[in-house]
């Protein structure tokens, strides 16, 4: 492809020229299993406890580091992108991540196990952001919408899948399979970028603010980790130290914030929540991460607590919402296309909440089938709103400003996963310990359950709190279109 050619498009995608197909291949290989890679080892901790012979707060640390790791290292990718070439990036990123994950099939013990998946993380937490600035870059707003579905089917599909295919790689392979697996698809995943990736967009090498990346390595480490510890101690946010962490790394995000409005060439541009569309998509994003959350995390201990059902029979009970939510995001996304946000974010929003309300009349007695119909229709609303908010919001962005966008939003998966996560456990463990202290006889097993139930049904009220906020948001979406600076105000209502 000559250069020449290029520069009469806008966009990679309007280049006949040019084929796309194979560059988001590339992409989307490579994503898949980063992806799959995040919840593939959390049915094995259990197994490495026993392998290793750890505690469960040191194997937690499989899952909580990488969380950590990756809160470190996706805001500095904005930097990155504009350092270094699409191919040099995204080859250097599963270069790393199969290194790591190469360490981890072969450690003698779990400090070598940990640093692997620790380099994991940090190949995983550059990737997607690589992913999303190329699409935007390629793809014009009018078609985003179906490859943003494309890549939403693989976000979801991957963490769907992940638990039922390691539970069966563990029981017949052995853990060191999750990582072994992976390796050849990794390496297949490198050797098709090398021969069909080639570089979008410009590698201007801004100046690195090195407090800017000290501040922020602080400030999302600290929080992330804060949070993770007070979701895992006994006293919660209670604990002295949790609550220093917390503080230490909201003062560092203060003053990571405020310097970034003060660079000329700041590392990640705040000023993206300048354009309403954009803020709007991550207020909406924020909220189903939250909702996803309060039933991700839940409801399995809701299933194998007062329903009395086996770890993989909960998991099997969420499968089917998973996988339809895979599968319908590639949908969603041309719904997005040809009718725009609002067709889709009201009616999806209203089906959030009123499944909320629902999850909150949980009790000890409730059908399994019902719980299975709540979270179809919980991840039916999901992928009829994130993706497509996601997209309107970035779509509003001029391209100066794709990889802080995408930075940013990546950047905030990680910390409201932190800040659910310990939020509702927080919420329903108060709720349990109310309910039994109240009780004449606390150490009853019927007693106990009910106060489960208590729990449960606090932390869903309050999702649907939030989800009614949802709906409200959902009427003030309109289609976005570029703004080319900060002073334009030129955008298409629906």
């Amino acid at each position: 492809m000559d250069e020449t050619s290029t520069k009469k498009y806008e966009y990679l995608a309007e280049d006949p020229n040019v084929k796309t197909l194979p560059i988001m291949l590339s992409l989307i290989i490579g994503a898949f299993f980063a992806v799959l890679n995040e919840t593939l080892l959390n049915i094995a901790l259990t197994t490495l406890m026993k392998e290793f012979d750890i505690t469960l707060p040191t194997v937690q640390w499989m899952a909580t580091g990488f969380m950590l790791v990756m809160g470190i290292v996706i805001p500095i990718s904005a930097l990155f992108v504009q350092w270094f070439t699409t191919r040099q990036l995204f080859l250097s990123v599963m270069v790393i991540f199969t290194i790591g994950t190469t360490i981890s099939a072969m450690a003698p013990n779990f400090t070598i196990l940990l640093v692997g998946r620790l380099i994991q993380a940090v190949g995983t937490g550059l990737l997607m952001p690589i992913i999303f600035n190329v699409f935007l870059l390629i793809y014009p707003p009018h078609k985003r919408g179906k490859i943003m579905g494309i890549v939403g089917l693989v976000i979801m599909f991957a963490p769907a899948i992940g638990p039922s295919l390691s539970g069966v790689i563990v029981e017949y392979l052995g853990w060191r399979y999750l990582f072994i697996t992976v390796i050849p698809f990794a390496l297949f995943s490198i050797a098709f970028a090398y021969k069909y990736l080639i570089n979008v967009g410009e590698v201007t090498k801004p100046k690195i603010d090195f407090p800017s990346v000290i501040f922020s390595s602080i400030g999302f480490g600290a929080v992330i980790y804060g949070f993770s510890s007070a979701g895992e101690s006994k006293d919660g946010f209670l604990t002295p130290i949790v609550l220093l962490i917390i503080l230490v790394g909201i003062i560092s995000l203060v003053l990571f914030s405020l310097r970034q409005f003060k660079l000329d060439a700041p590392m990640m541009d705040l000023r993206v929540f300048k354009y309403p569309m954009y803020t709007h998509g991550v207020l909406m994003f924020l909220i189903i991460i939250m909702a996803m959350f309060a039933s991700e995390l839940i409801l399995p201990i809701f299933m194998q607590g007062p329903l009395a059902l086996s770890a993989a029979t909960a998991g099997l009970v969420l499968l089917p919402g998973s996988i339809l939510n895979g599968a319908m995001s590639p949908v969603m996304g041309h719904m997005f296309d040809k009718f725009g946000p609002r067709v889709l974010m009201i009616p999806a929003t209203i089906v959030l909440a009123t499944t909320m309300f629902m999850m909150s009349r949980l009790t000890a007695t409730t059908p399994v089938w019902f719980i299975i119909i709540g979270y179809i229709l919980l991840m039916l609303s999901v992928s009829a709103i994130m993706m497509p908010a996601e997209t309107n919001g970035l779509n509003q962005l001029p391209k100066k400003l794709y990889p802080h966008g995408t930075a940013v939003m990546t950047t905030l998966q990680p910390v409201a996963g932190a800040i659910g996560v310990s939020i509702f456990i927080s919420i329903m463990n108060a709720r349990q310990l109310h309910f039994l202290n109240n009780a004449s006889d606390p150490n009853d097993p019927i007693t106990i359950s009910d106060a489960m139930v208590a729990g449960v049904e606090l932390v869903y009220f309050i999702a649907f709190i939030i989800a009614v906020i949802a709906v409200i948001l959902a009427f003030r979406v309109y289609r976005a279109t570029p703004m080319e600076d900060e002073d334009s105000h030129e955008t298409e209502t629906e």
